[in-house]
């Protein structure tokens, strides 16, 4: 049995666009910490090997405090810690894994033809390639047929769940026809959970903090304990921050402010929310003042206002005109329609309308 922390997609020294400047500066140096959460991790689970597959970094260059970090988490891991790049870090002569000088226990795969490394004092190969580019071919298809009794373990970039696309599309043929008991998976940020094709077990861990509101929830790693007849494992949380989306129907609600602070989940002073306002709503909005009212909860704020005026919207269905032939055909489609796509409906009624009356606003 082998016991391995997979991790993947770090994306460090990302540029958190959507956060003001001293907070995204902030974020970079929070995700460097983050490395030392990872080792701690890897310490405390006794791990024989740390395999990061691809984009620890977010670019083919780091910050300098960046490769400090990098380096002094390396250092404090007392196992072989194998990176297999991916497309945003992808190994090239000029990137920072060909670059920087790392510890003697870091391997880089610096290749897209598949290579191998013996653990020593283990019965097991852990497997890998790197991307060389920011676009990759099938680099399992290079992956030789294995059936000897030692644990084969892969780290690997790709895309298992989007075999067309240009990020080194992963086939359920080649992963049949290879016969690894365990595909260490990276590039698709969310927990895939564990999966088994045929004899192979495999997974996404997801990325370990979360960059922005396409990555909401817990993020984190996988400890993984891998033997030839099976594959256990637990999913560990690492993220300092997360990031959330709460919407509040404000529809029959009278203080819109009032309606968002009842509706406030707790322990959210370490997060970053975005807060959509739903529903039908005649009030007054301030946003500005609503941000401010609630910011102390969070570590970042921001409030959208996507109500719509209380209205009877088909009230001029029957009108012999444009204006009615259109609100008749928009009824039909409404009626057919689920919550969501009622909500869309809604909304493009209204701008509509706007546009025939030539307003800003449709209002009546």
């Amino acid at each position: 049995m082998i016991k391995i922390l997979h991790g993947a997609d770090f994306h460090l020294d990302s540029p958190f666009e959507s956060l003001p400047e001293e907070k995204a500066a902030a974020r970079r140096a929070e995700q460097r910490q983050l490395l030392e959460r990872v080792v701690q991790i890897a310490v405390d689970e006794k791990v024989d090997a740390v395999l990061l597959s691809g984009d620890l970094l977010d670019s083919g260059h780091c910050y300098y405090e960046t490769s400090e970090a990098l380096q002094r988490a390396f250092e404090n891991i007392p196992a072989p810690v194998i990176i297999a790049p991916g497309n945003h870090d992808y190994y090239s002569p000029k990137s920072p894994w060909a670059i920087l000088k790392f510890p003697e226990n870091v391997h880089i795969f610096t290749s897209s033809v598949p290579e191998r490394i013996v653990l020593e004092g283990k019965q097991c190969s852990i497997w890998g390639a790197a991307f060389t580019d920011n676009a990759s071919e099938q680099i399992l298809k290079a992956m030789p047929k294995l059936n000897d009794d030692t644990i084969n373990i892969m780290a690997l970039h790709g895309s298992m769940l989007s075999p067309g696309d240009k990020y080194n599309p992963i086939s359920e043929e080649d992963v049949l026809r290879a016969g690894l008991d365990y595909l260490a998976l990276g590039h698709v940020h969310t927990y895939s959970g564990m999966n088994k094709l045929g004899n192979t077990y495999w997974a996404y861990p997801g990325t370990p903090e979360g960059r922005g509101f396409d990555e909401t929830g817990e993020k984190g790693i996988i400890i993984a304990e891998v033997s030839k007849s099976g594959v256990s494992h637990k999913f560990v949380p690492t993220s300092k921050r997360k990031y959330e989306i709460l919407k509040v129907n404000l529809t029959g609600v009278n203080d819109a402010e009032n309606a968002v602070i009842a509706a406030l989940p707790g322990g959210t002073r370490d997060d970053i929310y975005r807060i959509i306002l739903t529903g039908e709503y005649e009030g007054d909005m301030d946003l500005g003042k609503l941000e401010e009212a609630i910011s102390d909860n969070f570590y970042h704020i921001t409030v959208r206002d996507n109500t719509t005026l209380k209205k009877n919207i088909w009230s001029q269905a029957e009108e012999d005109s444009l204006r009615g032939l259109f609100l008749r055909k928009m009824r039909q489609e409404y009626e057919q329609a689920n919550d969501i796509e009622k909500e869309k409906i809604v909304l493009a009624i209204r701008y509509s309308l706007s546009a025939m009356e030539h307003g800003e606003e449709w209002r009546m």
